[in-house]
Protein backbone atom coordinates (compact mmCIF):
# COMPACT_ATOMS: atom_id res chain seq x y z
CA UNK A 1 0.00 0.00 0.00
CA UNK A 2 1.67 3.71 -0.91
CA UNK A 3 2.36 5.50 1.91
CA UNK A 4 1.74 8.65 -0.25
CA UNK A 5 -0.84 9.18 -3.14
CA UNK A 6 -1.18 12.51 -5.41
CA UNK A 7 -4.97 12.01 -6.02
CA UNK A 8 -7.92 13.86 -8.19
CA UNK A 9 -11.81 13.71 -6.98
CA UNK A 10 -14.89 14.19 -9.06
CA UNK A 11 -18.15 14.38 -6.82
CA UNK A 12 -21.34 14.74 -8.20
CA UNK A 13 -24.27 14.71 -6.98
CA UNK A 14 -28.03 16.84 -6.56
CA UNK A 15 -31.63 16.67 -6.88
CA UNK A 16 -34.70 16.31 -9.61
CA UNK A 17 -37.40 17.59 -9.42
CA UNK A 18 -41.23 16.20 -10.61
CA UNK A 19 -41.54 19.20 -12.25
CA UNK A 20 -39.58 22.90 -11.21
CA UNK A 21 -38.26 23.99 -8.14
CA UNK A 22 -38.75 28.10 -8.14
CA UNK A 23 -36.51 28.48 -5.13
CA UNK A 24 -34.11 26.69 -3.03
CA UNK A 25 -31.56 27.20 -0.31
CA UNK A 26 -29.02 24.88 -0.32
CA UNK A 27 -25.70 23.78 1.69
CA UNK A 28 -22.85 21.41 0.31
CA UNK A 29 -19.69 20.14 2.23
CA UNK A 30 -18.06 18.07 -0.42
CA UNK A 31 -14.72 20.11 -0.06
CA UNK A 32 -11.48 19.08 1.48
CA UNK A 33 -9.53 20.64 3.67
CA UNK A 34 -5.83 20.67 4.34
CA UNK A 35 -4.46 19.05 7.75
CA UNK A 36 -3.42 15.92 8.79
CA UNK A 37 -2.67 13.19 6.52
CA UNK A 38 -3.53 15.12 3.41
CA UNK A 39 -2.92 18.55 1.53
CA UNK A 40 -5.34 20.20 -0.62
CA UNK A 41 -3.93 22.01 -3.43
CA UNK A 42 -6.94 23.57 -5.46
CA UNK A 43 -10.40 22.66 -5.23
CA UNK A 44 -13.53 23.94 -6.91
CA UNK A 45 -17.00 23.47 -6.89
CA UNK A 46 -19.48 23.76 -9.69
CA UNK A 47 -23.18 24.50 -10.10
CA UNK A 48 -26.04 23.83 -12.60
CA UNK A 49 -28.11 26.11 -11.98
CA UNK A 50 -25.21 28.56 -12.92
CA UNK A 51 -25.45 30.86 -9.35
CA UNK A 52 -23.34 32.71 -7.27
CA UNK A 53 -21.51 30.85 -4.57
CA UNK A 54 -20.93 31.44 -0.88
CA UNK A 55 -18.38 29.78 1.35
CA UNK A 56 -17.98 29.31 4.79
CA UNK A 57 -15.95 27.10 7.26
CA UNK A 58 -19.03 25.55 9.98
CA UNK A 59 -18.42 25.07 13.44
CA UNK A 60 -17.04 21.23 13.02
CA UNK A 61 -14.19 22.53 10.94
CA UNK A 62 -15.76 21.92 7.63
CA UNK A 63 -16.17 23.61 4.16
CA UNK A 64 -19.57 24.74 3.25
CA UNK A 65 -20.36 25.64 -0.36
CA UNK A 66 -23.61 28.01 0.16
CA UNK A 67 -26.41 29.09 -2.69
CA UNK A 68 -28.98 30.22 -3.43
CA UNK A 69 -31.32 29.88 -6.43
CA UNK A 70 -34.32 32.20 -7.32
CA UNK A 71 -35.45 30.88 -10.96
CA UNK A 72 -37.29 27.82 -11.71
CA UNK A 73 -35.25 24.58 -12.18
CA UNK A 74 -35.86 21.36 -12.61
CA UNK A 75 -32.96 19.62 -11.54
CA UNK A 76 -29.83 20.43 -9.71
CA UNK A 77 -26.16 19.53 -9.83
CA UNK A 78 -23.14 19.86 -8.04
CA UNK A 79 -19.70 18.75 -8.91
CA UNK A 80 -17.29 19.04 -6.68
CA UNK A 81 -12.93 18.64 -7.92
CA UNK A 82 -10.37 18.88 -5.57
CA UNK A 83 -6.62 17.74 -5.72
CA UNK A 84 -5.30 16.45 -3.22
CA UNK A 85 -1.48 14.94 -1.49
CA UNK A 86 -2.88 11.94 0.52
CA UNK A 87 -0.43 10.10 3.23
CA UNK A 88 -0.96 7.41 5.94
CA UNK A 89 -1.02 9.66 9.06
CA UNK A 90 1.89 8.56 11.93
CA UNK A 91 -0.21 6.90 15.12
CA UNK A 92 0.54 8.94 18.43
CA UNK A 93 1.16 7.51 21.59
CA UNK A 94 -2.21 6.90 23.77
CA UNK A 95 -3.03 8.85 26.77
CA UNK A 96 -3.82 6.03 29.45
CA UNK A 97 -6.83 5.73 30.73
CA UNK A 98 -6.71 7.97 33.98
CA UNK A 99 -5.95 10.86 31.22
CA UNK A 100 -8.53 9.80 28.93
CA UNK A 101 -11.28 9.85 31.74
CA UNK A 102 -9.84 13.22 33.39
CA UNK A 103 -12.54 15.38 33.88
CA UNK A 104 -11.46 18.62 32.25
CA UNK A 105 -10.83 16.04 28.88
CA UNK A 106 -14.50 14.59 29.41
CA UNK A 107 -15.68 18.43 29.61
CA UNK A 108 -13.50 19.73 26.46
CA UNK A 109 -15.00 16.73 24.43
CA UNK A 110 -18.53 16.31 25.51
CA UNK A 111 -20.31 17.29 22.75
CA UNK A 112 -18.02 13.62 21.86
CA UNK A 113 -19.04 11.85 23.89
CA UNK A 114 -22.78 12.50 24.23
CA UNK A 115 -24.84 9.74 22.19
CA UNK A 116 -27.30 12.11 19.63
CA UNK A 117 -30.08 10.77 17.88
CA UNK A 118 -28.04 8.79 15.65
CA UNK A 119 -25.57 6.80 17.50
CA UNK A 120 -27.90 6.35 20.72
CA UNK A 121 -27.97 2.56 21.79
CA UNK A 122 -30.19 2.50 24.50
CA UNK A 123 -29.85 -1.14 24.86
CA UNK A 124 -27.30 -3.16 23.71
CA UNK A 125 -27.06 -6.13 25.30
CA UNK A 126 -23.66 -5.89 26.02
CA UNK A 127 -20.64 -4.12 27.83
CA UNK A 128 -18.24 -2.88 25.83
CA UNK A 129 -15.54 -3.18 28.17
CA UNK A 130 -16.41 -6.95 28.12
CA UNK A 131 -15.20 -7.00 24.07
CA UNK A 132 -12.32 -4.63 24.63
CA UNK A 133 -9.36 -4.47 26.51
CA UNK A 134 -5.70 -3.21 26.49
CA UNK A 135 -4.54 0.31 25.86
CA UNK A 136 -6.48 2.91 23.53
CA UNK A 137 -5.48 2.27 20.54
CA UNK A 138 -6.18 -1.66 21.41
CA UNK A 139 -9.28 -1.29 22.75
CA UNK A 140 -10.71 0.54 19.49
CA UNK A 141 -9.19 -1.57 17.25
CA UNK A 142 -10.91 -4.68 19.11
CA UNK A 143 -14.51 -3.07 19.16
CA UNK A 144 -14.21 -1.89 15.87
CA UNK A 145 -13.21 -5.37 14.50
CA UNK A 146 -16.11 -6.57 16.66
CA UNK A 147 -18.92 -4.36 15.05
CA UNK A 148 -17.15 -5.19 11.84
CA UNK A 149 -17.97 -9.03 12.69
CA UNK A 150 -21.35 -8.24 14.06
CA UNK A 151 -22.81 -5.90 11.10
CA UNK A 152 -23.01 -7.28 7.60
CA UNK A 153 -22.01 -4.69 4.71
CA UNK A 154 -25.23 -4.51 2.78
CA UNK A 155 -25.79 -2.46 0.48
CA UNK A 156 -29.65 -1.03 0.26
CA UNK A 157 -29.99 -2.82 3.30
CA UNK A 158 -30.95 0.83 5.06
CA UNK A 159 -31.81 4.60 4.44
CA UNK A 160 -29.71 7.51 4.61
CA UNK A 161 -31.98 8.07 7.51
CA UNK A 162 -30.89 5.17 9.56
CA UNK A 163 -30.14 5.00 13.26
CA UNK A 164 -27.47 3.02 15.15
CA UNK A 165 -30.39 1.25 16.68
CA UNK A 166 -31.83 0.49 13.91
CA UNK A 167 -28.70 -1.01 12.31
CA UNK A 168 -27.87 -2.57 15.66
CA UNK A 169 -31.22 -4.65 15.14
CA UNK A 170 -30.87 -5.44 11.85
CA UNK A 171 -27.34 -6.36 11.87
CA UNK A 172 -27.24 -4.85 8.46
CA UNK A 173 -25.97 -1.88 6.91
CA UNK A 174 -23.26 0.44 4.84
CA UNK A 175 -20.34 2.27 6.22
CA UNK A 176 -22.29 4.70 7.32
CA UNK A 177 -24.08 2.76 9.55
CA UNK A 178 -21.32 0.89 10.72
CA UNK A 179 -19.83 4.07 11.58
CA UNK A 180 -22.87 5.15 13.87
CA UNK A 181 -22.96 1.91 15.97
CA UNK A 182 -18.83 1.89 15.81
CA UNK A 183 -19.41 5.63 17.65
CA UNK A 184 -22.25 4.70 20.06
CA UNK A 185 -20.03 2.06 21.54
CA UNK A 186 -16.86 4.28 21.72
CA UNK A 187 -18.76 6.94 23.42
CA UNK A 188 -19.54 3.91 25.87
CA UNK A 189 -16.59 3.49 26.34
CA UNK A 190 -16.15 6.91 27.55
CA UNK A 191 -13.53 7.64 24.25
CA UNK A 192 -14.35 10.87 22.36
CA UNK A 193 -15.26 10.14 18.83
CA UNK A 194 -16.60 11.22 15.90
CA UNK A 195 -17.82 11.00 12.36
CA UNK A 196 -15.77 11.35 9.14
CA UNK A 197 -17.04 11.86 5.91
CA UNK A 198 -15.07 11.51 2.91
CA UNK A 199 -13.72 9.75 0.13
CA UNK A 200 -12.22 6.12 -0.10
CA UNK A 201 -9.67 5.32 -3.18
CA UNK A 202 -9.92 1.87 -4.46
CA UNK A 203 -7.30 -0.80 -3.01
CA UNK A 204 -6.17 -1.65 -6.99
CA UNK A 205 -3.34 0.10 -8.32
CA UNK A 206 -4.63 2.32 -10.99
CA UNK A 207 -2.14 3.68 -13.83
CA UNK A 208 -1.58 7.21 -13.61
CA UNK A 209 -4.46 9.15 -15.01
CA UNK A 210 -6.74 6.49 -15.29
CA UNK A 211 -10.52 7.88 -13.54
CA UNK A 212 -12.07 5.03 -12.12
CA UNK A 213 -14.80 4.83 -9.56
CA UNK A 214 -14.19 5.84 -5.68
CA UNK A 215 -16.61 6.02 -2.71
CA UNK A 216 -18.48 8.07 -0.89
CA UNK A 217 -16.89 7.12 2.66
CA UNK A 218 -17.50 7.41 6.39
CA UNK A 219 -15.20 6.30 9.50
CA UNK A 220 -14.29 7.47 12.90
CA UNK A 221 -12.04 9.50 14.53
CA UNK A 222 -11.29 8.88 18.29
CA UNK A 223 -9.11 11.16 20.36
CA UNK A 224 -6.03 9.33 22.18
CA UNK A 225 -4.19 13.06 22.93
CA UNK A 226 -4.58 13.58 19.15
CA UNK A 227 -7.69 12.57 16.47
CA UNK A 228 -6.66 9.00 15.10
CA UNK A 229 -8.63 7.55 12.08
CA UNK A 230 -9.60 4.26 12.29
CA UNK A 231 -12.14 2.74 9.56
CA UNK A 232 -14.14 -0.11 11.01
CA UNK A 233 -15.66 -0.73 7.48
CA UNK A 234 -12.29 -1.94 6.30
CA UNK A 235 -10.68 -3.17 9.25
CA UNK A 236 -7.93 -0.24 9.09
CA UNK A 237 -6.28 2.33 10.11
CA UNK A 238 -6.89 5.89 8.19
CA UNK A 239 -4.32 5.40 5.36
CA UNK A 240 -3.43 7.33 2.52
CA UNK A 241 -6.23 6.26 0.31
CA UNK A 242 -9.11 8.11 2.85
CA UNK A 243 -9.04 11.49 2.04
CA UNK A 244 -11.19 13.37 4.60
CA UNK A 245 -14.27 15.93 3.94
CA UNK A 246 -15.40 16.87 7.15
CA UNK A 247 -16.14 15.83 10.74
CA UNK A 248 -18.85 15.90 12.96
CA UNK A 249 -21.56 14.21 15.85
CA UNK A 250 -22.59 12.42 12.96
CA UNK A 251 -23.78 12.10 9.54
CA UNK A 252 -26.11 15.33 10.30
CA UNK A 253 -23.75 17.15 10.98
CA UNK A 254 -21.68 16.29 8.02
CA UNK A 255 -24.65 15.69 5.24
CA UNK A 256 -22.71 15.89 1.50
CA UNK A 257 -26.20 17.67 0.58
CA UNK A 258 -28.93 19.39 2.28
CA UNK A 259 -31.16 22.32 1.74
CA UNK A 260 -34.88 23.68 1.46
CA UNK A 261 -36.79 24.48 -1.58
CA UNK A 262 -40.50 25.40 -3.18
CA UNK A 263 -41.99 22.93 -5.45
CA UNK A 264 -42.82 19.69 -6.46
CA UNK A 265 -40.62 16.49 -4.76
CA UNK A 266 -37.74 15.99 -5.42
CA UNK A 267 -35.86 12.67 -5.29
CA UNK A 268 -31.93 12.80 -4.90
CA UNK A 269 -29.53 11.84 -7.85
CA UNK A 270 -27.56 9.85 -5.52
CA UNK A 271 -23.68 9.97 -5.40
CA UNK A 272 -20.79 9.56 -8.15
CA UNK A 273 -17.10 9.64 -7.18
CA UNK A 274 -14.05 9.34 -9.76
CA UNK A 275 -10.92 9.35 -8.62
CA UNK A 276 -7.80 9.18 -10.28
CA UNK A 277 -4.28 9.11 -8.85
CA UNK A 278 -1.93 12.34 -10.79
CA UNK A 279 1.83 10.54 -9.35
Amino acid sequence: MNDQLGLRVRHHTGFSYDGFATSSYNEARVTPRSGPGQRVSSSQVSLRPNVPLGTYVDYFNTVVTTFDIQEPHDRLDVEATTAVESWTPPRPTALDWSQMRDARLQDRFAEYLAPTSRTSLDSVGIDPRDIAGGGVHEVVETLCEWVRGWIVYEPGATSVSATAAEVWASRRGVCQDITHVTLALLRRLEIPARYVSGYLYPGRDPDVGEWVAGESHAWVEYFAGEWVGMDPTNGVAETARHVTVGSGRDYDDVAPLRGIYQGPAASELGVTVEMTRTH
